[in-house]
């Protein structure tokens, strides 16, 4: 634990590129995990929950021309994977950023935080994209 609140003295001190991408991270990631709580839809009995291009695989042969893909039903709980998809990004991917900082160098930490803002930017995506089918 010391060695974290070390290695965050020194991002402070000495890497301002670096913390302000990770305050970048969270800002978007708590954009997304509001953004993903407010559209839930606990009400609705089936949501769009995935997208996929080719048919799903059903009990021994592939579907056929009515299952072929595009957009799949669900529960509004198997939503619940955009709001911990946005915590585990903004909080846990900084502290790991921490770490990685320590042990790898800035470099490493500014790389880790970049993926995991595009890859918040693709979550806030594709919420968009299964919301506007739904």
């Amino acid at each position: 634990m010391n060695e974290l609140k070390e290695n965050w003295q020194e991002i402070k001190a000495s890497e301002r590129r670096l913390l302000a991408m990770m305050i970048l991270l969270m800002l978007v990631a708590m954009i997304l995990l509001v953004f993903s709580l407010v559209s839930l839809r606990p009400g609705s009995s089936v949501v769009k929950v995935s997208y996929g291009d080719i048919g799903r695989y059903q009990g021994g042969e592939w579907s056929g021309m009515s299952n072929a893909g595009g957009y799949h039903d669900g529960s509004w709980m198997n939503m619940l994977a955009f709001p911990i998809l946005a915590v585990v990004f903004g909080f846990l991917h900084n502290l790991l950023a921490v770490k990685l900082y320590g042990k790898r160098g800035a470099a490493m930490a500014k790389t880790l935080v970049a993926v995991s803002i595009g890859l918040v930017i693709l979550a806030f995506i594709v919420l968009m994209r299964l919301l506007g089918e739904g």
